[in-house]
């Protein structure tokens, strides 16, 4: 549960009986153990997905997908790292399939996890999947999210990355439902041919924009407008193989085109996207859509709390994958239970979080008064508080307190 320093690169433990390095011996078994499976440590974070699925009153659930790369600080001790990118860009690739709350963006459960070494892929999924292009691992996880026991459909939410005409129709006739950034791309629209671009700027000068309320841009108040209509893909796929280029002729697919600006108080555009989706109309509005891709920023923000808000996983000392993806998903239980304890407002929470804050010794904004890093860092405190209340009496604490030596000024 605690938030890690950089410079502790291994697994803090409560105040025992036994030595610290005892618990550290413990922790290092634990993360070396071979009998604890990676699908094993996922079961209790997938229930916690299912159980907040359940409490949820949309008719369907946000699925948001995406990769970060892990670099670490330090790479000589690590055994299987891989190429990234260009020849000096090494570690480990994390996938992650993020269950978010569709009725306010809350996040709920990493449901899926998979970290790329030199080795391969290791998952949370059994047997765990090849390795093989971005695109191509999300019809999987799209396959796999229908074994979990949500009970409602799942809508896959990408960045632009995923803008793939030849995807969006092996994706569509699965039966999958998708919301996707788009990029520029030309389509069929009132019986003529546009780029996405101009039909934007067409309702942009036209101002068939409305604002639907109110939404945040990097933390300031902004307001959300919208405009959708139905555009139909009906050219061949682009595909590159081996570095040879071809054309890949399919049915023609319609989609709903939404076109989503973010606006400061005084109209000033801030942000815009230009989203596709296959999710009908009767499920979500044009509103309920753009704030569900809006929402995908979850995603970025659990990578950062993995990697520098928190868990600083680019500092840790394990040197094998596997080690990394076990000590992983512990700290992913760790973010599952504080969202958890975000999302109650009933007043014994609040009062909760408060105290919670306050031992975090964290300053919060007014307008924020609780972050999930702070939340855990309490969480830390209080616990081994509580542990050491446990060993030693209260009035012995007093007492050991009064051997501090005093200072007097003045």
């Amino acid at each position: 549960m605690r938030n890690a320093p950089k410079l502790a690169s291994g697994i803090a433990s409560l105040p025992a009986p036994t030595s610290s390095f005892a618990a550290t011996q413990a922790a290092w078994r634990f993360l070396n153990n071979e009998r604890v499976t990676l699908a094993t440590l996922a079961e209790p974070i997938r229930s916690a997905g299912v159980q907040g699925c359940a409490s949820t009153k949309s008719p369907f659930c946000i699925l948001v997908h995406d990769w970060c790369k892990i670099t670490y600080e330090r790479t000589k001790d690590k055994v299987d790292l891989t190429q990234l990118t260009h020849q000096t860009d090494i570690g480990h690739e994390l996938t992650t399939a993020l269950l978010v709350n569709a009725d306010n963006g809350a996040p709920i459960a990493p449901m899926e996890m998979h970290l790329k070494t030199a080795t391969g892929v290791l998952s949370t999924r059994d047997p765990a999947p090849e390795d093989v292009t971005h695109l191509d691992q999300v019809l999987p996880t799209m396959e796999a999210s229908k074994t979990w026991g949500l009970h409602k459909p799942c809508l896959h939410v990408i960045d632009r990355e995923a803008d793939s005409v030849d995807h969006y129709r092996t994706w569509n006739a699965a039966g999958h439902l998708f919301l996707v950034r788009a990029d520029d791309r030309r389509v069929r629209w009132d019986n003529s041919s546009y780029l996405l671009s101009d039909l934007a700027a067409k309702f942009r000068n036209q101002n068939q924009l409305k604002c639907v309320g109110d939404a945040n841009f990097h933390g300031k108040p902004a307001k959300l407008w919208v405009v959708e209509t139905r555009v139909v893909l009906d050219r061949p796929a682009k595909k590159s193989v081996g570095g040879v280029k071809s054309q890949k002729p399919g049915e023609p697919i319609e989609l709903r085109f939404i076109v989503v600006e973010v606006r400061d108080e005084f109209g000033v555009r801030l942000g815009d996207w230009m989203l596709l989706s296959n999710l009908g109309e009767e499920t979500a509005s044009t509103e309920h859509l753009a704030r569900c891709y809006y929402w995908r920023w979850r995603i970025e923000s659990f990578f950062k709390w993995l990697k520098s808000h928190g868990h600083q996983m680019e500092h840790w000392g394990q040197h094998a994958g596997l080690s990394i993806a076990r000590r992983l998903l512990i700290a992913s239980m760790a973010c599952v239970l504080v969202w958890g304890l975000m999302e109650d407002d009933s007043a014994e929470s609040t009062a909760f979080k408060n105290v919670l804050i306050r031992l975090s010794g964290r300053q919060m904004k007014r307008s924020k008064p609780y972050t999930a890093p702070a939340l855990l860092a309490g969480v830390h405190i209080l616990l081994s508080t509580l542990a050491t209340l446990e060993q030693i009496p209260l009035s012995k604490l007093k007492q050991m307190a009064e051997l501090l030596p005093s200072l007097e000024f003045g």
